[in-house]
């Protein structure tokens, strides 16, 4: 009985064992196919993302991102220029010059006529036609001579400028060749901070290089680099010779051209780079291709950011806009009334977010175009209608100083402007204000002011002569910020001086 009972107990624990083993193989195929995930030593599969979470599966890059840069790198090249320098003139003693002297010692000392040298640049560019229209940085080749291009297959040309851009450094080439290789365009406006992207280039000359990055931030500007500041900032490393080299998307689309880092002296890659935009990129293009040079909109006002306590002085209680600090006469903008003070808040209904946000729109405008802007006066929104022109190409005293002695500005010295005085310091003729001789670097004012500035008006009453400046200091309190309009070498601008 017993005996039995054993085998009873071993009939049941094999049948057990056999369902555990047969319900775990379920189990696991249940698992392998589960969210399209590979477990348990299942074959690779793709993984399936939802389409508003990445722009691109994933899946296809099991073994790293060479399915979107391949493609690519033929499409870029390397670029060396040489232009020919003129020597300084002899810095040595004119004895070595001295005839009597070369007819015994020739020209070994120095002597003689120098002779020009020839200085080399390298940089890379990126190919968008197929046959052979190249996109660069203007650094890469202002003021060469020569122009020679590399593609990845090793084989070189001669190239011929087409047109360039100084204002956004970008530069146009062509080679006489067919059937290359291209790099789509993107657009760049979709690009978003975190975004991967890849840069391509020849640093240092060593050749053809490709890095990885994230778009750390877009719409970068005043940051002094180009007239024209847009820039995508990027972590991909950027070093000296990426210059002109291209910027691209996941999906292998150019969306940016490599243009410049922050380097901090070093001259190499700190993590902080950045490629001009192809949203700024293309309208410079398609003017040099159709006309050889660009021609930009232009509105003749000078406008600055808004800083919380330039705003507060304004009371304007919105968010962006842009300060009109001075308005050229006879220009699109005086012509249709825009004065000194005015906040311009819309572009054809579109919300200005800041100075650099309209200058670039502005530019990227053709010359007549009519545009209307909103502009904040007086406490409320008006709209003045421009037609815009064509920007231009580029365009001791004797009195007692008046010393400061109270409030924000405090250790500033001033004195009345005289002709003579303007005609040094580069202001207008007629020009009425206050000029700067000297500022106290403890002074609240010493970051907002400096020697030659003109003060022209204070907390918005205008200032002609010494005795305007200390009667308008006279009733401000020490405490009292200070609201200035500051003319610098014939542009004005407003200023906010804090008391200390």
């Amino acid at each position: 009985m017993e005996s039995s009972s054993i085998k009873i107990r071993r009939w049941i624990a094999t049948v057990v064992v056999l369902a555990a083993f047969a319900g775990g193989a379920l189990l696991s195929q249940g698992f392998r196919n589960w969210a399209d995930h590979t477990v348990f030593g299942s074959p690779r599969e793709p993984i399936a993302i939802a389409q508003n979470a990445l722009p691109v599966s994933l899946g296809n890059f099991a073994n790293g991102f060479s399915a979107v840069i391949k493609p690519a790198l033929p499409a870029v090249v390397n670029i060396r220029t040489s232009k020919l320098v003129k020597p300084q003139a002899n810095q040595m003693s004119p004895f070595f010059n001295d005839p009597f002297f070369r007819q015994f010692f020739g020209n070994q000392f120095g002597g003689g006529t120098p002779h020009a040298e020839r200085e080399q640049a390298l940089g890379s560019g990126v190919i968008i036609t197929q046959d052979g229209t190249i996109l660069t940085n203007n650094h890469v080749i202002d003021g060469a001579t020569d122009i020679k291009v590399q593609l990845s297959d090793k084989r070189e040309f001669q190239a011929k400028l087409v047109g360039a851009d100084p204002k956004s450094d970008i530069a146009v080439l062509k080679i006489q060749a067919k059937d290359l290789p291209t790099l789509p365009l993107g657009d760049s406006k979709q690009l978003q901070v975190g975004d991967l992207i890849f840069a391509i280039g020849d640093p240092f000359g060593i050749g053809e290089t490709a890095t990885m990055g994230i778009v750390s931030a877009t719409g970068r500007g005043q940051l002094g680099i180009e007239d024209y500041e847009n820039f995508i900032q990027t972590d991909a490393a950027i070093n000296p010779g990426n210059s002109g080299g291209a910027m691209i998307d996941i999906h292998g689309n150019l969306v940016g051209i490599n243009t410049a880092i922050l380097s901090h002296g070093s001259g190499g890659n700190e993590g902080v780079g950045f490629a001009i935009p192809m949203s700024m990129v293309k309208p410079v293009m398609d003017q040099i291709l159709e006309h050889g040079k660009v021609v930009r909109g232009y509105l003749g006002v000078y406008i600055q950011d808004l800083t919380p306590e330039i705003a507060k002085a304004f009371n304007f209680t919105q968010s962006g806009g842009a300060l009109v600090g001075d308005v050229s006469s006879g220009t699109p903008g005086a012509r249709a009334g825009l004065k000194k003070g005015d906040v311009i808040i819309k572009l054809d209904g579109q919300p200005v977010n800041s100075a650099n946000d309209l200058r670039l729109n502005i530019s990227q405008m053709a010359p007549g175009t009519n545009v209307k802007l909103g502009v904040w006066r007086d406490g409320r929104a008006q709209d003045f209608n421009v037609t815009l022109g064509e920007l231009p190409e580029k365009t001791t005293a004797e009195n007692t100083s008046e010393q400061s002695e109270g409030g924000g500005l405090q250790g500033v010295e001033v004195q009345d402007l005289t002709p003579d005085i303007a005609q040094q310091i580069n202001v207008p003729e007629g020009t009425r204000g206050v000029v700067v001789t000297s500022v106290d670097s403890s002074s609240p004012a010493a970051s907002s002011l400096t020697n030659g500035d003109v003060i022209q008006e204070i907390n918005h009453k205008p200032i002609s002569n010494v005795n305007d400046y200390r009667q308008v200091m006279a009733s401000i309190g020490k405490q009292q910020s200070v609201l200035l309009l500051v003319n610098h070498g014939g542009v004005t601008r407003y200023s906010v001086v804090e008391p200390q």
